[in-house]
């Protein structure tokens, strides 16, 4: 029995996408980003309501980690890390 010949260039590109954008793309375009890492937290629809942007959480939470740092004694605090 012989073997089907193995045809030379096979195109497995379904015909909605766009060969172009495809093929003329950046390879690792993203990859130092990926590489720092990201911390994406999704917040409730009233917290998001509260804070215009990034910069607002972060001031906030910081100052909650301030607030919170004063109210633990500093013994049970050295013990907790």
């Amino acid at each position: 029995m012989k073997k089907k010949a193995k045809p030379t260039e096979v195109d497995d590109l379904r015909e909605e996408y766009d060969a172009t954008l495809i093929r003329s793309g950046v390879r690792g375009k993203y990859a130092k980003r990926y590489h720092e890492g990201t911390n994406l937290v999704l917040l409730a629809p009233d917290v998001a309501a509260a804070f215009p942007d990034a910069n607002a959480v972060n001031d906030a939470l910081r100052l909650l980690m301030t607030v919170a740092q004063k109210s633990v004694p500093q013994s049970r605090a050295a013990n907790s890390g």
